[in-house]
């Protein structure tokens, strides 16, 4: 009924017999779609009117238009969960398809890397996990979660219609003028010396209003909506990301991180920047960063006589008086 609805002002007799159902049950069609926050008009013998859909990531309003194959194909949608991580990760385990796609509208227990929480408001941004069941090796898996960087920042730079703001801080973060609108966290269950599946979790702050971020958070984090002062169309940010994100998941199955390094690396702007690297055990390394490697660790020159590979770490730039640069 709601797609009929889309496309022009109906008569509940023309939905009665288009759906194959009773005027009653049209009613309480329209009943329930008013009742999920649909504006939906009607006058007795005058029809319905589709009105406005409610700001919401509903599988009906974020697969109307959307262009992919197979990610977000099966959209989960939630008020409000624990995590879409953890829900994503037990539809994993008991056998989702590829692409399989957790939503919801606020987290109570949203994670982000180590451990550490992501604040996670209600009805302002997006928070989006898929099962991911790619051919790849263990030794491959880790870029997966660059890729996904690429994708961000390449949607992010959509929306804004610029990229000059966009960068990616390693190893899971996008930023918008060097503060953190976007963390990523990726979690896999693996078979011999392959990826079993994989959840793949996208936090981006949208319309959160950064003055009601937590204390602790507010110095380094923003939102599209507070950066460019314009709040930001959820639906079509999800649709843009999910389309992308397939197209680079699809090229990074196929050929791996090597095609795509050249994407990351335009969004990659802490080459050259000090940083201090803090890993699990709390030990610290302080160096200049070069690069990337083929499989996503992280070059830094310690002033050795050859680069340290980072594998995972805490990043904290320290020359912040650089342009765009924050810790």
């Amino acid at each position: 009924m709601l797609a009929r609805l889309r496309e022009a002002p109906c008569s509940g007799a023309e939905l009665s017999h288009q759906l194959g159902v009773s005027r009653a049950q049209v009613w309480k069609h329209v009943e329930s779609l008013r009742a999920r926050g649909y504006v939906v008009e009607g006058e007795p013998g005058g029809g319905y009117r589709l009105v406005s859909a409610p700001d919401r990531l509903y599988p009906e309003e974020v697969q109307a238009g959307l262009e992919t194959r197979w990610l977000a194909r099966d959209l989960r949608w939630f008020e409000s969960i624990d995590s879409t991580n953890r829900v994503a990760g037990d539809l994993g385990r008991e056998g989702a398809a590829h692409g399989t796609t957790v939503v919801a509208e606020s987290q109570t227990q949203g994670r982000g890397r180590l451990g550490r929480s992501f604040y996670s408001p209600a009805g302002t941004n997006l928070y989006s996990s898929s099962v991911l069941r790619p051919a790849l090796t263990l030794q491959d898996a880790p870029t997966t979660v660059l890729v996904a960087a690429v994708a961000v920042a390449e949607t992010l730079a959509a929306e804004l219609g610029s990229d000059d703001d966009v960068s990616i801080k390693w190893p899971n973060d996008v930023q918008l003028g060097g503060r953190k609108v976007c963390g990523i966290l990726m979690e896999l269950t693996a078979e011999a010396t392959r990826v079993g599946h994989l959840v793949l979790g996208i936090g981006v702050n949208l319309n959160v209003d950064a003055a009601d971020f937590p204390e602790e958070f507010r110095a380094r984090a923003t939102s599209v909506a507070t950066f460019r002062g314009a709040p930001v169309d959820r639906k079509g940010f999800a649709r843009r990301l999910y389309g992308t994100l397939e197209d680079v998941l699809d090229l990074h199955a196929e050929r791996g991180f090597g095609p795509l390094r050249p994407r990351f690396d335009r969004w990659f702007h802490m080459r050259t920047r000090r940083i201090r690297v803090s890993d699990m055990d709390g030990t610290e390394t302080e160096g200049t960063a070069l690069g990337i490697d083929t499989d996503g660790a992280l070059l830094l020159d310690t002033g050795a006589a050859q680069a340290e590979r980072v594998l995972a770490g805490d990043v904290t730039v320290l020359d912040t008086s650089a342009p765009g640069a924050r810790p």
